[in-house]
């Protein structure tokens, strides 16, 4: 059994840049703390990847908020973050979810049983995004959410996102 963790767009824009709160600042301690519990072979990370025409995209114009352009200091993971995360898989994604990832982890279990932990934000939006979709694409693979290690755009809608995981049939914890 492989145990996968997930850390979902620990970025500067959503923890202390214009779309940053202070529960996505709280949970920063956590998530390093769970990223030196696992050796970096089997830690994936996610960056929300948006070009310069963001505000033209649907994306942008439901969300007129410019952040995590490529290559900008908002589109970087939070410096504490990087280092703990240097030499570990880095994905970028255009969207919410990633399909890329999906497929990635799909085929890693075909040659190994994986069971997937996930961190990071926002848990309204990428995290219940990703962890829909990859349960989509595995139903039979164990999925679990660590709850104080995510932060959602507002508390109210972090409640919902959890709430939404667990009928989903991935734990949340």
């Amino acid at each position: 059994m492989k145990n996968i963790l997930l850390v979902i767009d620990m970025q500067k824009d959503f923890i202390d840049g214009s779309l940053g709160t202070k529960e996505a600042q709280k949970i920063v301690d956590c998530v390093l703390k769970k990223i030196s519990e696992n050796p970096k072979e089997n830690i994936i990370a996610t960056r929300d990847t948006h070009e310069a025409n963001y505000l033209e995209t649907q994306e942008g114009k439901n969300l007129p908020v410019v952040h995590c352009v490529r290559g900008t200091e908002g589109w970087q993971l939070d410096k504490r973050i990087a280092e703990a995360l240097e030499g570990v898989r880095v994905l970028d994604k255009p969207t919410f979810g990633s399909v890329e990832l999906a497929e990635l982890l799909y085929q890693e279990s075909k040659d190994e049983e994986i069971e997937v932990e996930m961190v990071g934000l926002c848990t309204d939006i990428c995290v219940v995004s990703n962890a829909i979709l990859l349960k989509a694409k595995m139903p039979e693979m164990k999925i679990c959410v660590d709850s104080s290690c995510c932060a959602g755009v507002t508390p109210e809608t972090h409640r919902a996102a959890l709430t939404t995981l667990a009928m989903c049939q991935i734990t949340v914890k």
